[in-house]
């Protein structure tokens, strides 16, 4: 501002109409980008940022780490982050304090930088390779030109907001073709002037509009191809369905304040377990999909580690302390202790080529028990092969922790029973065949407990813990269907692979089925 108040000469003369150009597509882009950052995550039910916060490794992490362990903070944290962002992107978007914005901008890449800095590995999904230069810091640059070059906001509401301030009395007439810049120094309050203050606007409507179709809005034509509820009222016929299709994005999951409560826990020996137990297959990658060969492999993108760490610490909110898997995530685990992101424990199913040295190697990793695995055990219980079995309870006892047994085939639990061998635990398959891939019989490999009655019948007999697997037949049975048989069954705990999505669903089922089927003919034996 000039020393009467009037718009700035030199900004028009400093940023001519390449320079004004570039600083508004510089300017508009971070913007976008903040904006959109903050709407997306205004739109996304429960989320926060616990993870990021407490993945934190470099010099703030305690103060990183205090906030995603206090509630209060961390919700107050969330609600700057995300009103921060659409403040900032808007207003960079805009023009409108464009310095303030861009200053206030840089302090929250920072505060992203430094919790998180790239030559640090932290975990966290990144869609390229970084050393000490990384897209936080690159916008943060970005911003640092925007506030210090003279007339960022000239091509923006800075300059009416200004001129309506300053008002002063010139000519409206431009005699010949100018630079733009110029046009707007010239007269600030005139068409032209105004037309350019508002460039940003358009920007920020495309924002707005891409945020409410990548969340699920429906044009008119969409909402008639979706066939919704209005429009097959209006037309008095039956629409065709397509909001489950993949073309039209409505999915709505439940969160975590829609659970009804944490999942009940009972012990095994001394052994304190959630009733629920978080299955390892989608986890590691061995997902059963009939035939769909291309399954394992998107399980194994999904579940990128820091994904898993999310869905470690949301079963850990909905009281599920306990989780299942092979000792070649071991690792996984580990880390997830080593950042200090949450205590949930693992059992290991000690599967590999040689089970005695699986065995030593998950008591190492800290396991808090361990079992032969399922089809480990019937292979072993095939051969004749008793001893090697019960090595393995000896060596898991030897250090402390309970030992189990898994089986998918009853006959090798009947057998390892007849042979005296006393597990502190079972691991059996559980689930009926009433659905449609268990037919025909003969072909099929989608069944995993062959004789369900047999098994409930048999397992009856039995005094020590159940812990029920494939209770859901690899997805094909609903969990309200597949937890109140397995409960109602005589299992003790259900094992369940679970998407992150899928936690608070599943535990509300559970808890509910476990509240039916308190009195049943098999007595809880955990």
């Amino acid at each position: 501002m000039s020393e009467r108040g009037d718009p700035p000469r030199e900004v028009a003369r400093a940023v001519p109409g390449a320079q004004a150009l570039a600083l508004l597509l510089l300017r508009v882009a971070v913007g976008w980008h903040f904006l959109y950052e903050g709407l997306w995550k205004l739109a996304t039910p429960g989320w926060t940022s616990a993870g990021y916060l407490k993945g934190s490794q470099w010099v703030l992490a305690d103060v990183f780490h205090g906030i995603a362990a206090n509630p209060t903070a961390q919700t107050v944290v969330d609600q700057l982050n995300i009103w921060g962002l659409v403040a900032i992107g808007g207003a960079l978007l805009l023009g409108c304090l464009t310095r303030l914005a861009a200053v206030l901008g840089m302090v929250l890449l920072a505060l992203y930088y430094v919790a998180h800095p790239p030559f640090l590995a932290s975990g966290m999904p990144v869609e390229g390779h970084y050393l000490f230069v990384d897209k936080n810091l690159v916008e943060l640059l970005a911003l640092c030109v925007v506030a210090m070059v003279p007339g960022a906001g000239v091509l923006g509401l800075d300059r009416l907001l200004s001129a309506l301030w300053h008002r002063r009395r010139r000519p409206a007439e431009v005699a010949s073709e100018q630079e733009l810049a110029e046009a707007v120094d010239r007269d600030p309050l005139g068409r032209r002037a105004v037309l350019a203050s508002l460039t940003g606007v358009p920007f920020l409507g495309g924002v707005v509009l891409a945020g409410f179709k990548k969340h699920g809005w429906l044009s008119h034509e969409e909402e008639a191809l979706a066939g919704t509820a209005s429009a097959a009222a209006k037309g008095g016929e039956q629409k065709v369905d397509a909001v489950t299709t993949a073309t039209i994005k409505t999915f709505q999951f439940a969160t975590f304040k829609d659970l009804k409560g944490p999942i009940p826990h009972a012990k095994i020996g001394k052994l304190d377990l959630s009733r629920v137990i978080l299955g390892g297959n989608l986890v590691g990658g061995w997902a059963h999909a009939r035939d769909l060969i291309y399954v394992s492999k998107l399980v194994k993108a999904y579940h990128h580690k820091w994904k898993v760490f999310e869905t470690f610490a949301l079963a850990e909110k909905c009281g599920v302390n306990v989780f299942l898997t092979n000792p070649v995530l071991c690792g996984v685990i580990n880390e997830y202790w080593e950042r200090k992101l949450g205590k949930i424990q693992f059992i290991s199913d000690c599967g590999g080529r040689d089970l005695l040295a699986m065995v030593q190697k998950s008591i190492d990793a800290g396991a808090c028990a361990c079992y032969v695995q399922g089809g480990v055990a019937d292979d072993l219980v095939r051969r004749k092969q008793f001893d090697l079995i019960g090595k393995a309870l000896d060596l898991t006892r030897k250090h402390g922790l309970p030992a189990g047994i898994g089986a998918h085939k009853l006959a090798t639990v009947t057998a390892c029973v007849e042979q005296g061998l006393e597990p502190d635990f079972w691991m059996k398959t559980l689930h009926d065949h009433r659905y449609w891939s268990a037919q025909p019989k003969q072909q099929c490999d989608n069944i995993w407990c062959e004789h369900p009655d047999d098994t409930i019948a048999f397992m009856k007999t039995q005094e020590q813990p159940w812990i029920a697997f494939k209770t859901l037949a690899a997805g094909a049975i609903h969990p309200k269907v597949g937890f109140r048989y397995a409960l109602k069954g005589g299992a003790d705990f259900l094992c369940v692979g679970m998407y992150d999505f899928q936690i608070v669903d599943d535990i509300n089922i559970a808890r509910d089925a476990l509240a039916e089927n308190q009195q049943r003919e098999r007595p809880w034996r955990a």
